[in-house]
């Protein structure tokens, strides 16, 4: 079984969306369907086959919930440090054709948002950048071309 790295912070956003979905979706959706059954013919009835339809949706994200948080292996980015690049630290990196510094904290599969500054560790850009310091120059292959990258800066909070 294959660990899958994450933040305590993506740890328990993933608890809290498994809470939700038993606590309130859940029970709601359970509460739709007897609803939808008092209305008569099931077979033509679209509300019960909606309601039906949101259930499935439900259990199977539940599933896949309880799967990542057996499996997830949670790195407490607070308690790391050093000066070469692994998960959870905060990387600053400047194209090396415009000089545009970016900003990227390299986090699990299910927590990056790059528009947010959460690079995933499974990202091209990530997996080039692991084991590289400051001043180090990465080269990464992109669907535009090749790109360069300096490592400006690297911290762990």
């Amino acid at each position: 079984m294959e660990k899958i790295p994450m933040t305590v912070a993506g740890y328990n956003r993933l608890q809290e969306e498994l809470r939700h979905l038993k606590t309130v979706e859940r029970p709601a959706v359970i509460k739709a369907i007897a609803e939808a059954r008092e209305h008569g013919d099931l077979s033509e009835n679209a509300e019960y086959h909606a309601a039906r339809e949101r259930q499935s949706f439900i259990e199977g994200r539940v599933l896949e919930l309880e799967d990542r948080i057996s499996r997830a292996e949670v790195i407490d980015v607070a308690k790391l440090s050093g000066s070469a690049i692994k998960f959870g630290a905060t990387v600053t990196v400047a194209d090396e054709d415009t000089d545009e510094e970016s900003v990227f904290q390299i986090v699990g599969q299910d927590e990056s948002n790059i528009k947010n500054g959460f690079l995933s560790i499974t990202s091209p850009l990530a997996r080039a950048l692991i084991g590289k310091t400051v001043g180090d120059n990465v080269e990464v292959a992109t669907p535009g071309g090749s790109k360069s990258y300096a490592v400006v800066a690297v911290t762990y909070r």
